[in-house]
């Protein structure tokens, strides 16, 4: 939660510098709409996965957090002036591979080597409403929130190299195959409380940077082809701060 409040604490002093600024007149008007497109960076909590790829000598996910791309759109609804609903949708992945010597073999003596890697994606997406503080005309400062689903989804595989298509499917039927795949997926319903300040650059176009914190509820693991996936660490899931930046196109009311 410190980072959620340093970054709060630093886009309001962006707006208040803005403030500052001579006053530009921008189109201004009780009804209107937009939409652009919005890269971001979230943070997830990769503290229970680490532990496992630990064990399997892959290298952690970084607390860095990934790269996201994703849209958003809205439009003014009229009845309150500066307020607003849309849509918006995202998503993004990583992945973290290791070549590991799982043991001899000979004769000739040598290694059996493997590649070991895992995949981590997330994304989203769901109905925006927003209102932008009517006190600032020269730029947008928005407060809302965004309610919506998304899902985690966590690949693991383990496997020593290249396979026919005819051996694929032998594979399929034979007992203790060292090849291993296994596709987890965590689908829930989330709140986001956001904070978004709109720059504008021209009458009709605006920079985006901006910011929230998604909190999951209704989660739900399954496991390959729908099974249910039990005892999983309640600190693996979609609860992530993230920021985002954009440039949107349209009409806007500060």
């Amino acid at each position: 939660m410190k980072k959620v409040s340093y970054t709060l604490l630093i886009l309001i002093g962006f707006s208040t510098i803005l403030f500052s600024q001579d006053r530009m007149r921008y189109f201004d008007a009780p009804f209107g709409g937009g939409g652009g497109f919005t890269p971001g960076w979230i943070f997830p909590k990769f503290d229970e996965l680490n532990t496992r790829l630990s064990q399997l000598g892959i290298p952690k996910f970084s607390n860095s957090g990934l790269f996201t791309t994703g849209g958003a759109g809205f439009i003014y609804i009229g009845v309150i002036k500066g307020l607003r609903v849309g849509g918006m949708g995202f998503g993004g992945s990583k992945s973290e591979s290791s070549i590991v010597n799982t043991g001899p073999i000979g004769p000739p003596v040598g290694l059996i080597s493997e590649k070991r890697e895992v995949d981590y994606s997330i994304g989203g997406g769901g109905l925006t409403i927003e209102y932008t503080l009517p006190f600032v005309r020269e730029f947008g400062i928005s407060v809302g929130g965004i309610i919506g689903g998304g899902s985690v989804n966590i690949n693991i595989y383990k496997n020593s190299g290249d396979i026919s298509w005819n051996n694929l499917w032998t594979q399929a039927n034979a007992y203790g195959s060292t090849d291993y795949a296994r596709q987890l997926k965590n689908t829930y319903w989330f709140f986001t409380p956001t904070l978004n300040i709109d720059v504008p650059v021209y009458r009709f176009v605006v920079f985006r940077v901006g910011g929230g914190y998604q909190v999951t509820f209704a989660n739900s693991w399954k496991i390959d082809n729908g099974r249910n996936l039990l005892n999983v660490p309640s600190g693996l899931n979609g609860n992530s701060f993230y920021l985002e930046a954009g440039v949107f196109l349209g009409f806007f009311s500060f």
